[in-house]
């Protein structure tokens, strides 16, 4: 089955059996969108473009929106074996080129592009009107958060991107790997004091270079890092339906904040037992910080 439970102050109080299935974000009811086999409703690459709109910043200078996109399975791991692919799905892959193709930028961390073999984004017809409208670039920029600059120069990352993948390191990174990333044709960004990058930093850097519309993947101990500096906006958590035991990480690492960051839920997506949440930080604590 396929159904969307978008959370607004008429939903928001509805028990969990008669949410608004067939209906938008947003509250409307959906159109446009055939039954799948079995009567499931297809969910079109358009509504979920719309489902997961970044939200319009306030009249003004420009605003940066931080969202992670992450995939836990019920008991609590976010890989299995060193990859997130096994606790997967098709669905959890639509969604995830969705956030994509409505980004300006990927953040990541180094140890996740090694793992997961990261490849640089690629061109969607479905969505390049409304990147072009956007005034954004046909794909958006992967850019990998490293102290070392320890990567792999040879790999499509930095050979083939169709922009230029961005480095973000600290002031303190070797001389030889950063002249490494940009003989390889990577753009790098100083957002850091010591060998370390400041994820304040880091965004504010993004900003700067007009990357307002902010997506990381990961991984969780770069998840955890922008967590406990307060900057992320919004968390997209895929729940799996599957038990892994082991010793996996969650999907944040690092140390703990001192207290607990209160999100609110903004929608629900549900596709084969996988649960697609949304969550949001509260509407009342500022949500958009300057660039």
């Amino acid at each position: 089955m396929r159904r969307l439970f978008p959370v607004t102050e008429e939903t928001a109080a509805q028990a969990p059996g008669g949410g608004p299935e067939g209906q938008e974000a947003g509250g409307a009811a959906g159109a446009g969108a055939a039954p799948g086999p079995g009567g499931n409703r297809e969910w079109s690459l358009a509504e979920l473009a719309a489902a997961y709109a970044y939200p319009e910043p306030a009249p003004g200078a420009p605003r940066t929106w931080l969202r992670a996109n992450m995939v836990s399975s019920l008991d609590g791991a976010a890989q299995h074996e060193g990859r997130s692919q096994p606790i997967s799905s098709a669905a959890d892959m639509r969604i995830f080129g969705t956030l994509r193709a409505l980004a300006d930028v990927v953040l990541v961390g180094a140890e996740t592009v090694r793992q997961e073999g990261y490849r640089p984004a690629r061109a969607r017809a479905e969505f390049a009107g409304a990147r072009k409208a956007a005034g954004q670039g046909p794909v958006p920029a992967i850019a990998i958060v490293t102290a070392s600059l320890e990567l792999d120069f040879t790999l499509p990352l930095f050979t083939s991107p169709l922009v230029p993948t961005l480095v973000l390191t600290g002031a303190a990174a070797a001389p030889d790997r950063v002249a490494a990333a940009e003989k390889a044709g990577a753009r790098v960004l100083i957002a850091g004091a010591g060998m370390g990058v400041e994820p304040a930093r880091a965004v504010q850097a993004l900003a700067d270079l007009g990357h307002t519309r902010l997506l990381t993947e990961g991984g969780p101990r770069l998840l955890g890092q922008l967590i406990a500096a307060d900057v992320l906006d919004e968390l997209c958590l895929t729940i799996s339906p599957t038990l892994t035991a082991g010793s996996a990480q969650r999907i944040a690492g690092g140390p703990s904040v001192a207290v607990p960051h209160r999100f609110e839920l903004a929608s629900l997506l549900e596709e084969d037992g996988f649960l697609f949440s949304r969550y949001r930080r509260p509407q009342n604590s500022g949500i958009y910080r300057s660039a």
